[in-house]
């Protein structure tokens, strides 16, 4: 039997989920059907609900999704409830869980595809939304010698600070937030653009 999944977000056009899952399950001799939903911003819940009520197994989220479905899901992973923000739910019934494979994916793909050590860089994050949160932890967790979370609005990049450290889990790395106009004259080793800047021809 088929099972469905989708990847929704807002804009959505840009995934390559439908390629990348569909050619997965081919190696894996599964049999799934996965699309592409473009959820109005003011829907997202809804969109959830219709999927479940329909059978779907789950669903990938994007922009600008994640952090609602955090507050969506029934249930949280570790590193979900570290990001406060999930890009997977799987459905299982009417019971919602939510994941985040931004940050595992992420440094997994720059590590060990791209062959660049995070350990002891300069690392400049844009953006402060859910996918910023998504990668927080797992780029913390390699130990680089400076984080700086780059943002429009800098009270939210202050927020995750914050955050961290009242955390109190990563005291060995230097953490700051900038708004982008003190950017100017610092050089960075690795930068991660974590907003939706490139995802369509008008961003």
């Amino acid at each position: 039997m088929t099972v469905r999944y989708a990847v929704i977000g807002n804009p959505i056009e840009h995934s390559k989920s439908p390629l990348i899952h569909q050619a997965f399950a081919r190696q894996t001799g599964q049999d799934i059907s996965y699309e592409r939903i473009l959820a109005p911003l003011d829907a997202f819940p809804q969109v959830i609900a219709t999927l479940v009520a329909e059978g779907y197994g789950g669903a990938n989220v994007t922009v600008p999704f994640k952090l609602e479905a955090f507050a969506l899901a029934h249930q949280l992973t570790e590193r979900a409830h570290d990001a406060g923000a999930v890009n997977t739910l799987v459905f299982n019934g009417p019971d919602i869980i939510g994941d985040n494979t931004d940050g595992v994916g992420l440094v997994t793909d720059i590590q060990y595809n791209l062959r660049v050590d995070l350990a002891g860089k300069r690392i400049l994050l844009i953006g402060a939304g859910g996918a910023a949160e998504g990668v927080l932890h797992p780029v913390l967790e390699q130990r680089p010698s400076l984080l700086v979370i780059a943002n429009r609005t800098l009270d939210k990049a202050l927020r995750m600070v914050k955050r961290i450290e009242e955390q109190g889990d990563f005291r060995y790395v230097s953490v700051n937030a900038y708004a982008f106009d003190d950017l100017q004259g610092q050089s960075f080793d690795i930068v991660i653009n974590a907003t939706s800047a490139g995802l369509s021809d008008s961003s």
